[in-house]
């Protein structure tokens, strides 16, 4: 048994791990703002140490780190850093008391899609705010462990699904709107030729592979895993997957980006480019090798999960 502390305990991820975290035989402490519940409920929450801190706040006085490491922790899992420094303050505080340090990046630190599907050791070229600073963690992270053996592990999921939230749709953005014009058997709209790709991830397959990590300490430290399904999914072929499943039969436009653009809200078409500007792809296969990693969900699989949760609890309106 070990103590875990899970840093940003209550999110998509946390809401699945903490529950196999307890049933494990863990000791877990689980530390938030104090803002948020789990998104599902678990009778597993009950055996599990809530503590509140404000990471921004503490971070600002140079005590988050040691906040931490003041728990005494085993092992610490990391699932909201998004900066260096913020990364640098962590890991400074935990050098020679941890035994594992889990790290959740992003498949964004790929920036554009290259090779496909893309493995984790291909020369990273990030953009965007998000993706350069979820690289720079990442080099220095990495940079540790190889230059003073500090035991990290990191993980790069991709977009993240599960019940209680809305999942990244057929049209690259978060507007549920697009899932309503699906199951009314409407006609969708699609940039291009909606050859691009998005890669979906479930948060407990995500879950599984933190345990993996863990479980796997000799190989999984001083390296990255990408967390992603076993493949990814193009917009047409996924807007087609969910019309079928929604019994409709596929209903799409394509239009150039300009075109498209004009018939989105900003909000929608800023997310949209985001997502398909990357075009993510990734590979698996050295967590299959080294870890055993064999997600459960395919993207479809767990988006229609999502989207059944959605529809169950009156978040969906058709």
């Amino acid at each position: 048994m070990s103590r875990i502390v899970v840093i940003g305990a209550t999110g998509h991820i946390g809401t699945y791990l903490i529950p196999r975290l307890v049933r494990a035989g863990h000791e877990v402490v689980a530390v938030t703002r104090g803002a948020s519940e789990p998104y599902l409920p678990d009778s597993a929450w009950r055996r599990v140490e809530r503590v509140t801190i404000d990471r921004t706040a503490e971070e600002a006085k140079g005590a988050f780190g040691k906040a931490i490491a003041d728990l005494q922790p085993d092992i610490v899992i990391d699932n909201i850093c998004f900066t260096l420094d913020s990364a640098r303050q962590l890991a400074e505080a935990l050098k020679g008391r941890v035994r594992h340090l889990l790290h959740i990046g992003t498949i964004w630190t790929h920036g554009f899609s290259e090779v496909v599907p893309t493995p984790e050791d291909v020369t990273k070229r990030p953009f965007g705010e998000y993706g350069v600073q979820k690289a720079a963690i990442e080099d220095y992270l990495l940079g540790l462990a190889r230059r003073d053996g500090f035991p990290v592990t990191i993980l790069h999921p991709g977009h993240i699904v599960g019940q209680g939230w809305s999942p990244l749709n057929p049209s690259g953005h978060f507007d549920d709107a697009a899932f309503q014009t699906i199951a009314r058997g409407q006609t969708l709209a699609l940039p291009n030729f909606g050859m691009e790709t998005v890669h979906h991830i479930h948060a407990d397959d995500i879950a599984v592979l933190l345990m993996l990590a863990m479980d796997n300490w000799s190989v999984s430290v001083g390296e990255a895993f990408h967390a992603v399904s076993p493949g990814a999914v193009t917009l047409r072929g996924y807007a087609e997957a969910m019309y079928r499943w929604f019994g409709k039969e596929p209903a799409l436009s394509f239009h150039s980006w300009e075109d498209w653009k004009a018939m989105q809200t900003p909000e929608n078409a800023a997310a949209t480019w985001e997502h398909i500007a990357r075009s993510p792809n990734a590979s698996i296969e050295k967590g299959r090798r080294l870890l055993g990693y064999a997600p459960r969900y395919t993207s479809l699989a767990a988006v229609q999960e999502s989207v059944s949760w959605l529809l169950g609890n009156g978040k969906l309106a058709l």
